[in-house]
């Protein structure tokens, strides 16, 4: 809410006269106070969509008196937000499309917004209250502190001398030679009793949470490989959509809306969703399914070198035909090159995001701890999201690169005067970068064996999509 409002005041006619700028929207009437006031609604809108997401599905489970309940009510409320987004999507698509001013078209948001909030509290009186069940991160942090204070204490040979506390509740994870220093976290210190060391947890640790420690590590260079994979999927919505928005729509007599290659996008996002999860089945049981999952990443990375290159020739293609007409700063004209030209590029970005999702899921799924599976699709959507904010940084720091020796900027408030094409082809060989250090990762990763049943694409599709499903209706 709070975001979005500032996303209005931003805008230029709003405070133009506080600010002492002009009201018109240009660039030169945009001020420091209002670049501030931009940037920061923009980050406390991320903040409060991630808090909206990671909270949504357990406030609901929270407010269900018994446990088998809880899918049946999920599944209703799921029903009414599909409906209610689907619908409030249509409303905002047909009446914003009639706003021109920016300040309203952030303003309507911000108001319902409010709405949504004051009829939120307005039942906090109702809600259910559940304590914090605690976090198994606090369990990978306990390890280290743990390991560092018994630095200089020498790790026993004998793995039975090191502490593991077993019972009915918990599985106990089994010892490995990796990463021996965290096995320092489970060294009994001889000089006081285990009582006395067991009441204090930041000091001695379990076996089997040093060995979930060890996963988590060695899934961190992995992890990090999704980071640029996140930066070319959101040039699909930047400047994919940018460059649609003058290219010619028509085909022969028949007028296309844009929306019809978003169109095509998520279907071919869903059936490359479908395909991965045929594949992995299609493995079985058999020893070689444990890699399926870093085999669906490496297609993704290679789609998303191909999505770059192909962008890199469709652009020049636009900017010789803007060119050829004379378009170079007449950004608002229309192109005389149909928009079909983007199609390619945006079904490499559908290969891309179609499986990626499903297979960085089921690699985590299957190579992680038990204790923090309800936390991997924040951690896979996490790595994304560091990757869409770092295309701003990219395209900075690009920028500022091009313009070395005097050369113009890659990056122009006019489209047709960018090079995005050089950008895309920037792009392909960090992708390429990124390829070959995730395959080194991959080689040299210590796989478990698969325990993974049959998938279903409906699971990766909810949970990219919470809300993209009639069958989770109970309606």
């Amino acid at each position: 809410m709070q975001g979005l409002g500032f996303l209005s005041m931003s805008t230029p006619p709003v405070l133009a006269k506080a600010m002492g700028t002009c009201s018109e929207y240009k660039p030169e009437c945009i001020g420091n106070g209002q670049q501030i006031l931009f940037y920061t609604g923009l980050a406390l809108v991320v903040i409060g969509g991630c808090g909206h997401i990671t909270s949504w599905a357990q406030f609901v489970a929270a407010q269900v008196n018994e446990e088998e309940e809880i899918k049946d009510v999920t599944r209703c409320c799921n029903c009414l937000s599909l409906y209610t987004v689907v619908i409030s999507t249509i409303v905002a698509i047909i009446v914003l499309s009639y706003v021109k001013l920016w300040s309203i078209r952030f303003g309507i948001p911000a108001i319902c917004s409010l709405v949504a909030t004051l009829l939120f509290f307005s039942g906090s009186r109702t809600y259910k209250y559940v304590p914090p069940q605690g976090s198994p991160l606090t369990a990978f942090v306990r390890v280290f502190v743990a390991s560092t204070t018994k630095v200089f204490y020498a790790i026993p040979k004998e793995v039975s001398k090191l502490y593991e506390y077993k019972n009915s509740d918990t599985e106990v994870v089994p010892h490995t030679k990796s990463l021996r220093c965290l096995d320092k976290a489970a060294i009994i210190v001889p000089s006081k009793t285990l009582e006395e060391q067991r009441k204090n947890r930041w000091r001695l640790c379990t076996v089997t949470e040093v060995e979930e420690t060890k996963t988590i590590v060695r899934m961190i260079p992995v992890w990090l490989t999704f980071i640029f994979c996140g930066v070319v999927s959101s040039i699909g919505f930047t400047y994919f959509i940018e460059q649609l928005d003058n290219l010619n729509p028509k085909v022969g007599r028949l007028e296309f809306p844009a929306i019809v290659l978003l169109w095509f996008y998520n279907q071919a996002k869903t059936i490359c969703n479908i395909l991965y999860v045929k594949f992995t089945n299609s493995l079985g049981l058999s020893g070689s399914r444990k890699f399926a999952p870093a085999i669906g990443i490496m297609l993704s990375m290679i789609s998303a070198v191909l999505c770059c290159i192909v962008a890199a020739k469709v652009e020049n293609r636009r900017l010789n035909v803007v060119q050829k007409h004379g378009l170079l700063d007449k950004p608002d004209e229309t192109i005389p090159m149909t928009m079909f030209w983007l199609l390619p590029q945006f079904l490499l970005l559908a290969l891309l995001d179609g499986i990626f999702y499903s297979s960085a899921l089921s690699f985590f799924k299957d190579q992680s701890p038990v204790s923090i599976e309800k936390y991997l699709p924040f951690f896979i959507g996490g790595a994304f999201g560091v990757g869409i904010l770092s295309s701003v940084l990219s395209v900075y720091i690009v920028g500022k690169i091009s313009e070395s020796g005097g050369k113009p900027n890659w990056f122009q408030h006019n489209l047709n005067r960018s090079r995005l094409d050089k950008y895309y082809r920037t792009l392909a060989w960090l992708s390429a970068i990124n390829l070959v250090i995730f395959i080194v990762v991959a080689i040299f990763y210590r796989y478990k064996e698969s325990n993974l049943q049959k998938l279903e694409a409906d699971e990766f599709i909810e949970a990219d999509e919470p809300f993209s499903d009639d069958e989770n209706c109970c309606c």
